[in-house]
């Protein structure tokens, strides 16, 4: 049986090309929300998911932090993806006959440069890759879509203008999602581990608590504050660093966190990506 790993956004998507890219033998599975992908893995409809979590251009991706503790899933790999974006027009269409773009606001906000060169108008839209279905359907040279080629290759597109994002380094950092967390699992480079905790409510508690990474030398690479249940008081943090959690200095550092928490949740124990 065919192994499937789900993502949000439709075919063509970079969630897409994410699963491509990582998981090339798994069959894509697309869903229209976050909640939808992280729920088809827990039903068992998918075995993985491919969750977009951050960009190196727009920052974290809204809303999903707060879903991976509630999620019931673990994280077992990271997958770095190098957001190019394209003009995708319909075939014989040249760069004249384009009087207006489509795409996500996101995307439209990286390739501001180019826009405005060719002085084109612009329309926000839901989804890249939808933007490209629509493009596709339209059949009008003056309408056109920012996606990935991926996208343009499945609707029938073609590519006028290729990579003209602004910024020559926009990634896109996914995170696989498993119903089974693997800790025996080592990589041959380095480890991240990843966690959700609160503090205690004590003086100083988050500054205490980080002690003990600084102390045992283990490098922490992310930490987010997010609120809880719309309580400005209740603040979770989410937190990933360099290490195994067998590992001595990375055991102390969480044996000191522990003394200073009253929730702390393991989300995942993976390889990091090569281009971390």
């Amino acid at each position: 049986m065919t192994k499937r790993i789900a993502f949000q956004g439709e075919l063509g998507a970079y969630s897409h090309q994410a699963c491509r890219e990582a998981r090339p033998e798994y069959e894509p599975l697309p869903c229209p929300t976050f909640q939808d992908a992280i729920q088809a893995v827990r039903k068992g409809d998918a075995d993985l998911g491919m969750i977009a979590v951050e960009n190196s251009t727009y920052g974290r991706v809204a809303d999903v932090h707060s879903l991976l503790p509630n999620s019931g899933l673990h994280i077992v790999d990271e997958a770095f993806v190098r957001v190019h974006i394209n003009l995708l027009v319909i075939p014989g269409t040249k760069l004249e006959d384009v009087r207006r773009v489509r795409s996500m606001g996101i995307l439209l906000g990286q390739c501001r440069e180019f826009i405005s060169k060719n002085n084109l108008k612009t329309m926000n839209w839901a989804d890249n890759a939808a933007a490209a279905r629509e493009i596709a359907r339209l059949n009008d040279p003056a309408e056109a879509a920012l996606a990935s080629e991926l996208a343009g290759e499945i609707n029938g597109l073609d590519v006028l203008a290729r990579h003209i994002e602004d910024s020559d380094n926009n990634t896109t950092r996914f995170l696989v999602m498993s119903r089974d967390l693997d800790l025996k699992r080592r990589g041959e480079g380095k480890m991240i581990t990843s966690f959700v905790f609160r503090v205690r409510n004590i003086p100083a508690a988050l500054y205490k608590a980080m002690g003990g990474f600084a102390t045992n030398g283990v490098n922490m690479t992310k930490l987010e504050s997010y609120m809880v249940d719309g309580v400005f008081t209740a603040t979770q943090f989410y937190a990933d660093i360099e290490g195994h959690p067998d590992d001595a200095n990375v055991k102390r550092a969480l044996e000191e966190l522990d003394y200073f928490t009253d929730h702390f949740s393991l989300l995942g124990v993976y390889p990091a990506d090569r281009r971390r």
